[in-house]
């Protein structure tokens, strides 16, 4: 179930795409599973549908979705590739920082602040 807050300061394409994303990445959508049409997921969740395709767009640029023309939208395979990688990659960075001798704990307000599209404070 997909939930729009308007009073949210996050813009509803995002919230769609995280929310979609989140239903992804936890198998709530399985792959293969049919998203529902553009112009049909915006009329029942009140969005313009511009809005619902930025949010597919997303989706689809980050490999979660497959669009297969006229057929429609798709959770896609890669989603699954992608979620390996992030784990070989997490075993990569656990090994660097046992390496180098960092604790966990800053280890993970290191990657906090890398998604955060910032770099760790090196004094802090």
């Amino acid at each position: 179930m997909i939930v729009i807050d308007p009073s949210s300061p996050t813009p509803p394409f995002e919230q769609l795409r995280a929310q979609l994303a989140r239903q992804i990445q936890d198998r709530t959508l399985a792959v293969g599973t049919r998203l529902p049409a553009i112009r049909r997921l915006a009329a029942d969740l009140g969005l313009a549908v511009n809005t619902v395709g930025r949010a597919y767009r997303e989706l689809e640029e980050a490999g979660l979705i497959e669009t297969r023309g006229h057929a429609g939208s798709f959770v896609s395979a890669a989603g699954e590739q992608g979620r390996a990688r992030a784990q070989r990659a997490a075993s990569e960075y656990a090994a660097v920082i046992t390496s180098i001798g960092l604790d966990a704990g800053e280890a993970l307000r290191i990657v906090q602040a890398a998604l955060g599209h910032g770099l760790p404070d090196p004094t802090a």
